[in-house]
């Protein structure tokens, strides 16, 4: 009996499915090598990074952009290497005429002090609204993290 899998069976295309994995590997090592204007590039103009642990969303490229330095700045002043691992991603069509998706995942947030030893930080969960992008790729318009200690 030939091996079918989950994805296939679900009738999600897996190539695309594929596409969005290696989106998520490049959008996570951009974030974790301190690359923020990169890491920001792959939020749409008018992205919007929401998480139950910030009081507002941040919402526009160049505030997520800010963001991220921001955070990059302050984890190497405490000298830490912090790596995000996402995984588990449900890819769900959303069945707009824009061609979005949704994006459910775990991520996993690991902090290694110079010297010491990696502790994962946080657990979470993460939605995201994917766009096709104009060239091919995806975009994030909009997120939603969820620390799992503040449910």
């Amino acid at each position: 009996m030939p091996f079918t899998s989950p994805v296939a069976a679900a009738g999600t295309d897996t190539g695309r499915y594929a596409g969005i994995q290696h989106f998520y590997a490049r959008q996570m090592h951009l974030l974790d090598s301190g690359q923020a204007d990169a890491w920001a590039e792959t939020f749409t103009e008018d992205g919007v990074f929401a998480a139950n642990a910030h009081p507002e969303p941040t919402r526009g490229r160049e505030n997520i952009r800010a963001a991220a330095a921001k955070a990059k700045a302050q984890h190497a002043e405490e000298g830490l290497q912090v790596r995000h691992w996402l995984g588990m991603l449900d890819v769900t069509d959303t069945d707009r005429e824009d061609g979005s998706v949704l994006v459910r995942s775990y991520a996993l947030i690991i902090n290694t002090p110079r010297g010491g030893q990696s502790q994962v930080h946080l657990s979470t969960t993460c939605e995201d609204v994917l766009v096709p992008a104009p060239n091919g790729d995806w975009l994030i318009s909009t997120r939603q993290v969820i620390r799992d200690d503040l449910r």
